[in-house]
């Protein structure tokens, strides 16, 4: 190809490499503008992207014609990393032309991800992209590519669902909340116990309108920093029963070994509550709200194992939306293919009826004198005959061009009718 697609990546994720070799291979934010610029100032490389995240390293170029790039690409990180990347090797995967077209596309779109349909790889390519253009590493049809990787990803979040079903067990609690009160504005949470899981689906709940939170734990000082990250209101543990009908969704999460809540104190809240709903999320195990609350009216007990079926019922629906996604992406890599070669070929049919305009102009001067005696209307045949003749020379060359668009053997045809017609660069 020519370099508008003379394109290598090189790379390791979560598939191939452990997480002691990422954390090797990983570029820091805080070092990936002055690897970027190292790298798009070796020779030959043109344009340059890295992406780095906890769960992939990979480096993306365009080179220039005739120039292969992995070799200067390995020396790179080598260099980088101070290290024998023949170490490493078998955990890299390489890339190139047309396969990393659909690499981007699909790693853009979350189908290449630990976790089907996440979000946040979409962001980390626009804020690999922004640092890349930000040191002129990304000005050609690199840059364009990579534009269009997340314009792909934002069509395959249009037209599917695979980011919209819950896939860990705090995001699964939020969605169950909301089929339980229909929004969750002005929802007060209480979380008791905690833990990490507790923090994350609050942090989840806050995000989805839940305005108050209530944190008491066993150890009151874990219950005040847990509090001060939510801006919220720290309980001592026997103080925790009086304050609960105030909650509408409690997280439960502690170490205790039995029901910390019972079905006689669900009965007495929700009393208090004139039997307005209380959702509780139990992730302990062993379980700590007594099973049978579940029997009592507007009162909704999930425990860890209740949340892991809506995971894995939502998992089977995000890849039963990326057999669509994965249908989305090979359309647009077909699109970018035609576009791509639809450059290459322009210039060149451009030339073409250039070159042989020239050599008619040409042959008409030479037979200038031998002219001068045709009237006005002969010479405009004269014209239209040396055009007529040009056109049909010249169609057959133009149409195997246009056919080729976006087939393999394009360059090679490119090249030939350069080298047959003379076609300077």
């Amino acid at each position: 190809m020519s370099s508008t697609m003379n394109f290598t990546l090189l790379g390791i994720n979560h598939r191939t490499a452990p997480v002691e070799v990422r954390e090797r291979m990983n570029i820091s934010e805080a070092r990936l503008a002055g690897a970027l610029t190292d790298l798009v100032h070796r020779d030959g490389i043109e344009e340059g992207l890295i992406l780095s995240t906890c769960n992939r390293v990979e480096v993306l170029t365009r080179a220039a014609d005739d120039v292969e790039a992995e070799p200067i690409m390995r020396q790179f990180l080598a260099e980088h990393h101070h290290c024998d990347l023949a170490l490493y090797a078998p955990h890299f995967y390489r890339r190139r032309q047309q396969e990393v077209i659909a690499h981007l596309f699909r790693v853009a779109s979350s189908l290449d991800s630990m976790i089907l349909g996440e979000p946040q790889i979409l962001g980390q390519l626009k804020q690999a992209h922004a640092v890349a253009r930000s040191v002129g590493a990304l000005n050609g049809a690199l840059n364009e590519l990579v534009l269009q990787a997340l314009a792909v990803a934002k069509r395959v979040r249009r037209e599917t669902s695979i980011g919209a079903a819950a896939v860990s067990a705090s995001y699964a609690a939020v969605e169950l909340a909301k089929k339980i009160f229909g929004n969750l504005d002005g929802k007060v949470i209480f979380i008791l116990g905690a833990g990490k899981m507790s923090e994350i689906a609050a942090k989840h709940l806050l995000r989805s309108g839940a305005s108050a939170i209530f944190v008491s734990n066993r150890t009151y000082e874990r219950a005040v920093e847990l509090a001060g990250v939510f801006h919220g209101t720290a309980l001592r543990f026997d103080e925790f029963s009086e304050q609960a009908p105030k909650a509408d969704i409690m997280i439960v999460s502690t170490a205790a070994p039995h029901y910390v809540i019972r079905h006689e104190d669900v009965q007495r809240w929700l009393a208090a509550r004139k039997n307005r709903r209380m959702f509780f999320v139990d992730m302990a195990v062993p379980r700590n709200v007594e099973p049978s609350v579940n029997q009592i009216e507007n009162a909704f007990v999930y425990d860890i194992d209740d949340l892991g079926q809506v995971v894995e019922a939502n998992k089977k629906q995000r890849e039963r939306e990326a057999v669509w996604a994965e249908e989305i992406i090979q359309q647009e890599v077909q699109k970018t293919l035609r576009r791509m070669a639809s450059r290459e070929v322009v210039p060149t049919i451009l030339a073409l009826e250039r070159r042989l305009e020239e050599i008619r102009e040409n042959e008409f001067d030479r037979y200038h004198g031998r002219l001068a005696g045709l009237s006005a209307d002969q010479r405009q045949a004269v014209e239209a005959l040396s055009r007529g003749i040009l056109s049909k020379i010249i169609h057959g060359p133009i149409t195997e061009l246009k056919s080729g668009v976006g087939q393999p053997e394009q360059s090679s045809l490119v090249e030939t009718v350069r080298k047959i017609f003379g076609l300077s660069d």
